[in-house]
């Protein structure tokens, strides 16, 4: 009685074709899942970023002035002062 592997032979290189499949299989669906429970904390519609100011926004400058030691503590909180008085306040709690 032939075999459909090989002729009768055994199944030949090719029963090394399929563990390869399913580690393939498995991985793919190990990396989506990854993928999926990481987007799912922040949302798919929400910036990695949302909470922080961003690019050249008055805070994020008045942030790297105040880090950089070209304004000092008071004229940090000053500039502050205005810049909420200006916008409303800002994040969670008026807290930067």
């Amino acid at each position: 009685m032939q075999t459909l592997a090989n002729g009768g032979g055994g199944p030949g290189p090719w029963i090394l074709f399929f563990p390869l499949i399913w580690a393939a299989v498995v991985i793919g669906v190990g990396m989506f899942l990854r993928r999926v429970a990481r987007r799912g904390r922040g949302g798919p519609w929400r910036p990695v970023d949302a909470g922080r100011p961003c690019g050249d926004s008055p805070l994020a400058v008045l942030g790297r002035r105040f880090a950089s030691g070209e304004i000092d503590e008071d004229e940090y909180w000053r500039r502050l002062s205005v810049l909420e008085e200006q916008f409303g306040r800002i994040g969670k709690g008026g807290a930067v």
